[in-house]
């Protein structure tokens, strides 16, 4: 099956870079298993793009056997180009599936007048999702969230919600029947930005969330950019961190025994015998 034209991209670093991040992220977290059936979210953005032209690199040299759907949900946005997803996949001759439902209504109608539209917008999007992968029979749903993002929910949880929590490479679903993963945990976005301007996919906006400027996780991005800038490798290292854990140095009683902590029992004292 022709999927991409491998001998334009293979030697691309970029696509090299992300194929070695991925792999890492893949066996890390044993994210993919022979014989899976991958349902991958594609949304018309860079990353979920990026996402799906590194999973098929994989399907086509992986030592294991897996099928890919790729599935859009079309949320009825006013001026939603539909046809931009059906050619490019049909082009690639991908399996694709696009659910159409009327989600953006919806979250007009119950955000209040200043608020985000993300959390209600999330919660539909999830729901329609997890319900369309049973019924393909998708084991595994690949979402196309990167290093950055898995960053930036970090800070927001500290920041607004008083918990150290971020956002997992690979996820049980609260009824315990879907198993998430996001392979380009390990992907930097503008690694990723810069393979999609390579492949030059055809970006489709999100005008729900994207249009909305004064959200607190774009003021984390611009820091991030200043990070970046100053101090190269810090956004690298608190995600490294992430997965560098040391409970007994944080302050969770649910993860480390501190009301057990004592010193053990007081060791006989020894005489010193003085030499002359």
């Amino acid at each position: 099956m022709s999927l991409l034209p491998k001998q334009k991209y293979e030697k691309n670093k970029a696509h090299k870079k992300l194929r070695r991040l991925v792999g890492k992220a893949l066996t890390d977290f044993n994210m993919l298993e022979d014989g899976d059936t991958v349902m991958v979210c594609l949304s018309g953005g860079k990353d979920s793009y990026t996402m799906l032209d590194i999973l098929l690199s994989f399907q086509l040299h992986a030592p294991l056997e897996f099928n890919i759907v790729a599935v859009n949900l079309d949320q009825k946005q006013p001026g939603f180009p539909e046809h931009v997803l059906p050619t490019y996949l049909e082009d690639l001759k991908v399996p694709f599936d696009i659910i159409e439902e009327d989600t953006y209504s919806i979250v007009k109608k119950l955000t209040p007048e200043g608020k985000t539209t993300c959390p209600i917008c999330s919660r539909l999007r999830r729901g329609i999702l997890y319900a369309h992968a049973e019924k393909i029979g998708a084991n595994k749903i690949a979402l196309g969230h990167h290093l950055d993002d898995a960053v930036e929910t970090l800070f927001l949880n500290m920041f607004f919600g008083a918990k150290l929590k971020a956002m997992p490479a690979k996820l049980l679903s609260d009824d315990a029947r879907h198993v998430v993963i996001r392979p380009l945990f390990y992907c930097r976005e503008k690694l990723i930005a810069e393979w999609s301007k390579t492949r030059d996919h055809p970006i489709i906006p999100c005008n729900l969330c994207g249009s909305q400027e004064n959200l607190q996780r774009q003021k984390i991005k611009e820091m991030f950019l200043n990070w970046d800038r100053d101090f190269p490798g810090r956004v690298d290292n608190i995600a490294k961190s992430l997965c560098n854990i040391t409970p007994s140095h944080l302050g969770d009683s649910d993860l480390f025994d501190f009301a057990s902590l004592s010193p053990p029992s007081r060791l006989p004292r020894l005489e010193v015998t003085e030499i002359v």
